[in-house]
Order: C-alpha cells, then sequence, then structure tokens
C-alpha cells in the first residue's frame, strides 16, 4: 500500500524477554528486580534495506548484529532493518540521533568477540541526539534537550560496588549497545539518569567519541596512577588515545606513543607527544605509567619491561588478546602492577567532560553516513580510521 510503513516483529519474541550475562531477572517480588533496569522495547526486523527512508512514528531505521563474524569476509555480520520507533518508559526519554561514534567495542560485539547479550542488537553507545519524548515521571530532561547517551545505561544501585561508590563495577549492569539497543539507528530510548549533558563548544560529531572514547581513557588514565609531571606511555593511538593523552598533557606530562600506524605517529607529535614510535618500541625514558589501548596481548610484556620502578601499565579495553608467558624478574618485580579497566562510573564521565570542555581538547573524527555504518567498521578493522569514525544522520 503507498504511503504505509509496515513492520515485522520476529516470531517467538516477546517484549518482556529480557537478556544478560547472568540469564533471565528474577520475579518482580525479588529486590534485585525492583532495583533493575525498567523494561526496555525490542524490535522486530525486516531485510536489510540500502534505501534512506525519513523516520516516521510507524517505522526507522536500525542497525543489528545478525550473525557475528569478520566484518572484511564474505558474510555480513551488520544488516540494516526496520524497525518500530520506540517509546520511552517510566524514568526514560526517547532520543533522535544526530550522530553516534564507532568504539572498538562496536567492532568485537560485531566479530563475536564479545557475544551479544540479546539477539539482533543495534550496536552503538556514544551517542548524541535531542530528546523527543519523555516517559511518564521523566523530569531530568525537557523535550528539545542535546544530550550523550553513552555506554553505561544502568546499575542496580544496591550491590556493595554501587553502595560503596564503584558502580562500574555493578553486579547487574547494561550496557547501551550490548544489552539494550543502542545509536546505530533513527531513535533510541534511555534511562534519563545515565545520559549526559554535553559541554557547549562541541559540534555534534566533535563530542560523540567522548561519550566512551573520552571517558573510558580518563578512566584508564585515573587507573594507570600518573603522578604529577610523570612519563606516560601510550600503546595504540586511535579514538580513545588520542583524547587521553591531551588530558595528559594538560596536566604537565611527557607522553611517548607507541603505534603502528604512521598517520597516528603524526597525530601523536601533532598533539605535543614527546616521541612517536612502532607499536612494539622502546621509549625513549622509563615510564612512571602506561596505558594499553589496542587490544594486543603480545604488547603488555613490553610494555610493563618498559616501566620505571613503581610503575602501573592499565589495559583500557573490554577486549584483549592473549597474553604471552611473563617473566616475573623483567616484568613484574620492583613492584611494577598490571591493571584493567572495567567500563566508568557516571562521575568518571562527569569530570572527563567538565576537563575535556576547561583545555578544550581536539577531537580527530572521520564522518561517515549512518547508512555506511558496515564500512566505517570495516575501516576501524583494518586501521584506515586515523582518529574516531562517527556515524552522522
Amino acid at each position: 500500500m503507498a504511503g504505509t510503513t509496515v513492520v515485522f516483529q520476529e516470531p517467538g519474541r516477546t517484549g518482556e524477554d529480557e537478556w544478560c550475562h547472568e540469564g533471565p531477572h528474577p520475579r518482580p517480588n525479588d529486590l534485585a528486580r525492583m532495583a533493575s533496569p525498567r523494561p526496555y522495547p525490542w524490535y522486530g526486523g525486516v531485510p536489510p534495506t540500502s534505501s534512506r527512508r525519513t523516520p516516521t512514528l510507524a517505522g526507522m531505521q536500525a542497525w543489528v548484529v545478525d550473525q557475528p563474524s569478520p566484518v572484511d569476509g564474505d558474510a555480513h555480520p551488520l544488516v540494516r532493518v526496520e524497525r518500530p520507533v520506540p517509546e520511552p518508559g517510566p524514568g526514560q526519554v526517547r532520543v533522535r540521533v544526530r550522530t553516534c561514534g564507532v568504539c572498538r567495542t562496536d567492532l568485537h560485539l560485531t566479530e563475536g568477540d564479545l557475544v551479544p547479550r540479546r539477539p539482533r542488537v543495534t550496536p552503538g553507545h556514544e551517542v548524541v541526539g535531542v530528546v523527543d519524548r519523555l516517559g511518564p515521571g521523566s523530569t531530568r530532561w525537557l523535550e528539545g534537550d542535546r544530550i550523550g547517551v553513552p555506554w553505561l545505561a544502568h546499575t542496580c544501585g544496591i550491590c556493595q560496588f554501587c553502595l560503596s561508590g564503584r558502580e562500574n563495577l555493578c553486579l547487574r549492569p547494561r550496557f547501551t549497545g550490548w544489552d539494550v539497543d543502542g545509536g546505530y539507528a533513527d531513535f533510541l530510548v534511555v534511562d534519563e539518569d545515565y545520559a549526559y549533558k554535553l559541554p557547549e563548544g562541541f559540534d555534534d560529531v566533535e563530542v560523540a567519541p567522548l561519550l566512551c572514547a573520552g571517558i573510558i581513557g580518563y578512566r584508564a588514565l585515573l587507573r594507570a596512577n600518573l603522578p604529577e609531571g610523570g612519563r606516560l606511555g601510550i600503546y595504540g593511538f586511535g579514538g580513545s588515545a588520542h583524547l587521553t593523552a591531551q588530558v595528559a598533557l594538560a596536566r604537565g606530562a611527557r607522553v611517548h606513543v607507541m603505534t603502528r600506524s604512521r598517520e597516528a605517529q603524526q597525530l601523536a607529535l601533532e598533539l605535543g607527544a614527546a616521541s612517536a614510535g612502532d607499536a612494539d618500541a622502546v621509549p625513549p625514558e622509563p615510564l612512571d605509567s602506561a596505558i594499553l589501548f589496542a587490544p594486543v596481548g603480545t604488547l603488555v610484556p613490553p610494555a610493563l619491561a618498559s616501566l620505571d620502578r613503581g610503575g602501573t601499565l592499565a589495559i583500557a579495553g573490554i577486549y584483549l588478546s592473549a597474553i604471552p608467558t611473563l617473566d616475573y624478574e623483567r616484568h613484574l618485580f620492583e613492584e611494577r602492577t598490571l591493571r584493567s579497566v572495567t567500563a566508568n562510573t557516571r562521575t568518571d564521565g562527569e569530570e572527563f567532560l567538565a576537563e575535556a570542555a576547561r583545555i578544550r581538547v581536539r577531537v580527530s573524527t572521520v564522518p561517515y553516513p549512518m547508512d555506511r555504518a558496515d564500512e566505517a567498521l570495516r575501516d576501524l578493522r583494518g586501521d584506515r580510521v586515523n582518529g574516531a569514525a562517527v556515524l552522522v544522520v
């Protein structure tokens, strides 16, 4: 029928189904259930289409992870479908997406390094958009507000980690683009308490990478225990690393970058790094701290070996390939420390966004139309993105 949008729901799936790594949620009379995330809408889909359509209240375009597999292979793990426009639940808002950053976590999800926590999930957790509709009882935002939707989508609020200010370690977390549908779409919904007010002075493309690449890099910098005026090594220099380096430089650190990309090395030097060399190069001086952004476990031993006595290596990624055997005397003795980084707290995000605005970080971006999200992931996979890729609606 001309002018009619038809939406199909996948068989055997209901809006009440919820997916997470710990299995189904407890029943409503369970205390954990009362503190768990509000029910989120589920969207059906039809086979992918390459045509761009104007969003309506009946349907929208969204990318979903269909069958995880290498993005540069013959399969097409990320497909474009039509789905109903989601409706916000109590305490939620609906966001009309303007831009969405492309994070390496999206690549890990699409290729299967991270197992999707719900079927045909929509990736994307560096989302910039405008509040389009308020859910019942939502009071924090107004329609028309520009907000950011980050990786952390919900925490339980009652476990020992949430109650001790460590909500990034929550026992029942939800993450945007993994547990709940993300920003590779025309619209999404978000719990109002987990969205960010965005700093002025950054346009929609510039500000998107700050919402994960920037925030998780900031968390990694905290975990690396960099002393004032210290010597920081950065391994890998993409969307997150180039923002973190600027924060460290603004705090008076000397920064040394190790990355295989010649373009990234040049960007590092332009931003003020003291040196830039190959990924496994030995830095020109011992390091007080180091951050590993590249998801390459074989870089852990050389990074640890480059630390001075008492130095700390923080691993920033959610995924890392296998780490080779470490030599205790060479890599860990003399109180060298190896630490991981797990998500972030909302306080981390607020602090970073404020600091990014104060020092006016330079955000290196490569924009892609939203209908070329699969191409953006292939370019990220092939190290063809110098800075951060951003999808633009």
